[in-house]
């Protein structure tokens, strides 16, 4: 039995194509990746270098500690490989993983899942020339207000994001319903056997067999934690819920 054409690609740009698939190929991505549900490329850049010393990078123009890569390499590396799927190279601008770029949210992963493919461009040294990042209309994204060695973790990071969202990778689909940040909040506090593990016991209500009463506490668990934890979620939260409620009178107002 043949595996069925991958769902969703994606295809690397590093200088350290050993570094994949890494956990990636472990766990559950690792099994979607061998059933065929998701493919995964690399492409080692520095078979676009110009010289023999296979070189992709050089000295910053100004001074200043460390390299850049260089932009005829970076552009020859995306130019190869830009949307193999459709030969548009248009379709889908290359990801940088860069601190710089807009924070990496759940709805971006949505919307990368949608997507038949992408391609992420990993950084090495002091980052990549500008000049590149703005011909190619690179898209960057970042994973948060700290500094990795390379883009490599951050783009195994974004594909373990993305795939578990991909059809047929969770076995139930409620799970991916409940987690952090898909309905604004952050997710309920969970308990498993012992019912009672040094002194501490699991919220009566849980084992109340009620499922109207543990989705209420569940609800306010998440809602108690978004607002402690994370006040930026919870106040787009409460604004969301503003925002329903106003469009719920008027549809009421205008039924009238």
């Amino acid at each position: 039995m043949t595996a069925a054409a991958p769902c969703w690609t994606a295809r690397v740009l590093t200088i350290f194509p050993e570094m994949f698939p890494g956990p990636l190929g472990l766990s559950l991505a690792g099994k979607a990746l061998e059933s065929g549900l998701w493919a995964l490329e690399t492409v080692d850049m520095r078979a676009f270098a110009r010289d023999k010393h296979r070189s992709v990078d050089d000295t910053p123009f100004g001074g200043g500690p460390g390299m850049v890569m260089r932009p005829d390499v970076v552009d020859a590396a995306i130019a190869a490989t830009a949307d193999a799927d459709t030969g548009d190279a248009d379709a889908a601008p290359a990801i940088y993983l860069s601190p710089r770029g807009r924070l990496l949210t759940q709805s971006i992963v949505r919307e990368l899942a949608a997507r038949p493919s992408v391609t992420l461009l990993c950084g090495r040294y002091e980052g990549v020339d500008e000049r590149v990042l703005a011909a190619r209309q690179v898209d960057e994204i970042s994973l948060g207000d700290f500094v990795l060695s390379g883009g490599e973790p951050a783009a195994i990071a974004l594909i373990d994001a993305v795939v578990r969202l991909l059809p047929g990778v969770l076995g139930a689909p409620a799970t991916l319903e409940e987690e952090s940040f898909e309905r604004g909040l952050l997710e309920y506090p969970h308990y498993t056997r012992p019912a009672e593990w040094q002194g501490r016991a699991v919220p009566e209500v849980l084992l109340s067999g009620h499922h109207e009463r543990i989705r209420a506490w569940r609800r306010r668990q998440a809602e108690e934690t978004t607002r402690a934890r994370r006040p930026d979620l919870w106040t787009r939260y409460v604004a969301g819920l503003k925002n329903l409620d106003q469009a719920a009178a008027e549809e009421e107002g205008s039924k009238r």
